[in-house]
């Protein structure tokens, strides 16, 4: 009899932290755009990116960390990928811009932290990538490091994010689910008053429109009047005095594709994601650091460091079929903002409270609204 008591003091337990989980967007049946997610409907989706988290929470002020995106496999300095970055709204502390705007690809992980801790991650990354043994002859890295301010819920002028803790989120980056909210360096953020985090989502084009993918993942830290899937969710939260607003603050977006684009047309899609964010609301503010980090992991269309010929051969796109992927970036980057919001717990740090979105209140919006601006 005691057993099947503590089995069932167990199985209770385990229901009740399933049902106490946050759960993504669309596990509400809200689903943004008429595009279909893949099948994590992750950044990961895109074949042979990786996503690593080093998440730091310590005492009653310490909520930030690291989190890492790497693009492919192998080593991204020897195999570089086509990029672009796309300026939003500049307020922010973007390492690496220059080099990839003025030749056109990306030769590092990407590293999205706080933003003191901007020069800290670069640091690690020159430091992993030169100790990669192909790179012993290597004299100058462009490390790729994005940032939002935290300092709300963080002794952001601690630095408490050290090297090893941005080795570790490369290290431990693994392809599949990607966590989600309160992590890496979604762990002190906030977005639309509420709290954000790390986000991300997933496009699958159609056969016809070539069949290929768009990942998008975020680190929300920005403000506005909030929209899901077009319902004025922020301006009735208002009305019930439920949302405190923010105009400021940051928003990372990276974006991945297997589509074989290059730089030009990576610029183009960066500036789609910014869309898709004011589809959610943000509005860019005079203090938000908006930046957007597109690339391609295509095989053919990489940049190999010791190129055997001075002429690289590349199918790449035509801008004719860019339309789709237009789209697909657009809606990604909106559901990836919603599922950092709808994933995020309340957190208390820096002795600031930060609450959760009120994913109740936005359900009873939506049944208000039904058939006017959402899907039912």
């Amino acid at each position: 009899m005691r057993k099947i008591v503590f089995l069932l003091v167990i199985l209770t337990l385990f229901i009740t932290t399933l049902m106490a989980q946050q759960k993504r967007v669309r596990a509400y049946r809200i689903e943004p755009g008429i595009l279909l997610p893949g099948p994590l409907n992750t950044i990961t989706d895109v074949a042979g990116i990786k996503v690593g988290h080093y998440t730091l929470v310590a005492g009653d002020s310490v909520r930030t960390g690291v989190t890492a995106i790497l693009p492919h496999d192998g080593n991204v300095f020897q195999e570089k990928v086509p990029a672009a970055i796309y300026i939003g709204n500049g307020f922010g502390k973007l390492m690496g811009y220059s080099q990839v705007e003025e030749l056109g690809n990306l030769e590092t992980p990407i590293i999205l932290t706080n933003t003191l801790s901007v020069a800290t991650a670069a640091d690690a990354l020159i430091d992993y990538t030169l100790a990669q043994p192909e790179n012993a002859n290597v004299r100058s890295v462009n490390p790729v490091v994005g940032e939002t301010n935290d300092g709300t819920l963080n002794d952001i002028r601690g630095r408490h994010v050290k090297k090893e803790h941005v080795l570790e989120a490369i290290t431990s980056a693994r392809s599949g689910p990607v966590p989600e909210g309160n992590v890496g360096a979604g762990t002190g953020t906030i977005c639309f008053g509420f709290k954000g985090g790390i986000g991300t989502a997933s496009r699958q084009l159609s056969e016809e429109d070539g069949g290929y993918t768009v990942g998008v993942l975020v680190q929300t830290n920005f403000g506005g009047v909030l929209l899901v899937d077009g319902l004025p969710v922020g301006e009735e939260l208002r009305k019930k005095k439920a949302a405190k607003g923010s105009g400021d603050g940051s928003c990372m977006i990276v974006v991945a594709t297997d589509a074989p684009a290059d730089s030009r047309n990576l610029k183009r899609m960066a500036k789609r994601a910014m869309l898709g964010l004011a589809r959610t609301g943000g509005i860019a503010s005079n203090g938000s650091g908006d930046y957007v980090i597109a690339f391609s992991t295509a095989e053919g269309v990489r940049v190999p460091y010791n190129p055997q010929s001075p002429l690289l051969e590349q199918k790449v796109l035509d801008n004719s079929a860019m339309t789709p992927l237009f789209l697909a970036t657009i809606e990604a980057t909106e559901e990836a903002i919603l599922n950092s919001l709808f994933m995020a717990e309340a957190m208390t740090g820096n002795g600031k409270a930060v609450e959760a979105l009120p994913v109740d209140e936005v359900l009873e919006i939506r049944k208000l609204h039904k058939g006017v601006g959402g899907k039912g």
